[in-house]
C-alpha cells in the first residue's frame, strides 16, 4: 500500500500537514505554460504525448505538489466519439449541439480507445517522470456536466437547452447519460491502467438542479461509474466534484461510494464535516481569489481552511481553478503557507 501523502489522505487518514495540489495547477498562469501555448492548439497539446506531459510537470518542477493531475480536459471523450469540438479564443469550447436520437446516435464509443491511446501515452510517461512522493490523478467530467456541453454545443450559464431536456424527453436525455457513463467509467479504467493512481469527477454544473435531479442526473451516472470503476480496480481511490452541491453534499457521499469529495469555495467547512462521513477525505477549498490577491488575504484564508479541517483526512485544494492572472510567486507563498508546522 502506497504512503503518498495524498493516497494516504484519501483512505481516511488525516495527514499533517495536509497534501496540496491545485485545480488548473497547469495553465495560463505560468509563462512556460504560455510559451507552450504558442505552439499548438488546445485539443493538439491535449493529444501529443510530448507537450501534455511536458505541461502536467511544470507546476510540480516549480512547486512541488503532492498531486499531478493530466493535462487534458473533460470534452476529450465526446470529442473522441465523433462529436465536433472547437476551443475558440475568449469564447471557449464549440460543438455541434445534440438533441435528437438520431445525432445521439451518430457518436461511436468504440472509436474512444484508439482515440485517446495518446492521452493514455501521456500518462505513462508521467508515471515514470514524476517524483515518487507525487500522486498523479487521472480524471473524466461526470455525466451531467458533459452532457450540458454535449447538449447546449457550448458554454452557458444556465444550459437551458440540457435542462429542458432533462424534463421534456427524459428517455432521450437519460440515454445520452447511460452512454457517457458506460464511455467515462471505459475511459477512466484505462486511465489507471496506463498509470493514474487516483481520478477525479468533475461535475462543474451539478449545482444547477434541484434535488429530485441531482438525485437522477449526478448521483445515480456517478454511482454507476464508482461501482463500475471500482469492479475492475476496487483499491483505486476516486474523488467527486459535484459543484455547488450544498446541502446536497452529503447524499452525494453516501450514495456514490467515493473516497474523497471536491469542496467549493462557497462550502462552509463546519457543515461539511458535520455532512461528510469522517472517512472520506475533504479536498478543498481556498477561494482562487485569496491566491490572486496573495499576501495577508492569502496567507490568513489559507491557514484558517487548513486549521478547520485539521484531525480531518483532508487535501489542500481550491475550490475552483487557478485564476488566468495568478502571479505564480502566490502559488509559491501558498505551498510554503500549507505545508509550515
Amino acid at each position: 500500500m502506497s504512503d503518498k501523502s495524498m493516497l494516504r489522505a484519501l483512505r481516511g487518514e488525516a495527514v499533517w500537514p495536509p497534501p496540496l495540489w491545485l485545480m488548473r495547477q497547469a495553465g495560463r498562469y505560468l509563462p512556460e505554460f504560455r510559451a507552450l501555448r504558442a505552439q499548438a492548439d488546445f485539443i493538439t497539446r491535449c493529444m501529443t504525448p510530448d507537450i501534455a506531459t511536458e505541461i502536467t510537470l511544470q507546476p510540480i518542477r516549480r512547486f512541488g505538489m503532492d498531486g499531478a493531475i493530466l493535462f487534458s480536459d473533460i470534452l476529450i471523450l465526446p470529442w473522441a466519439m465523433g462529436q465536433s469540438l472547437e476551443f475558440v479564443e475568449s469564447v471557449g469550447p464549440v460543438l455541434t449541439p445534440i438533441r435528437s436520437r438520431q445525432e445521439l446516435e451518430r457518436l461511436q464509443p468504440d472509436r474512444v480507445p484508439e482515440t485517446t491511446a495518446p492521452v493514455m501515452e501521456t500518462l505513462r510517461r508521467l508515471r515514470r517522470e514524476l517524483p515518487p512522493a507525487t500522486t498523479l490523478i487521472g480524471f473524466a467530467g461526470s455525466p451531467f456536466t458533459v452532457a450540458c456541453y454535449m447538449v447546449e454545443g457550448g458554454g452557458s450559464k444556465e444550459f437551458a437547452e440540457t435542462r429542458r431536456m432533462a424534463y421534456a424527453d427524459p428517455d432521450l436525455f437519460g440515454s445520452l447519460i447511460d452512454l457517457l457513463v458506460g464511455s467515462t467509467a471505459r475511459m477512466l479504467c484505462e486511465q489507471i491502467e496506463s498509470g493514474a493512481e487516483a481520478v477525479m469527477l468533475f461535475d462543474s454544473w451539478s449545482g444547477l438542479l434541484p434535488p429530485s435531479q441531482f438525485q437522477r442526473w449526478v448521483i445515480e451516472p456517478t454511482r454507476r461509474i464508482v461501482q463500475s470503476v471500482r469492479a475492475r480496480h476496487p483499491h483505486v481511490p476516486l474523488i467527486g466534484f459535484p459543484r455547488l452541491a450544498g446541502t446536497m453534499l452529503g447524499g452525494y457521499v453516501d450514495s456514490t461510494g467515493i473516497n474523497g469529495v471536491g469542496l467549493d469555495s462557497a462550502v462552509n467547512l463546519e457543515v461539511a464535516k458535520d455532512l461528510v462521513r469522517p472517512d472520506v477525505a475533504l479536498q478543498g477549498n481556498l477561494d482562487p481569489f485569496a491566491l490572486l490577491t496573495g499576501g495577508k488575504a492569502l496567507t490568513e484564508q489559507a491557514l484558517a481552511v487548513r486549521e478547520a479541517l485539521r484531525g480531518r483526512a483532508h487535501i489542500f485544494n481550491l475550490g475552483h481553478g487557478v485564476l488566468p492572472q495568478t502571479p505564480p510567486e502566490h502559488v509559491a507563498e501558498l505551498v510554503a503557507t500549507v505545508r509550515q508546522g
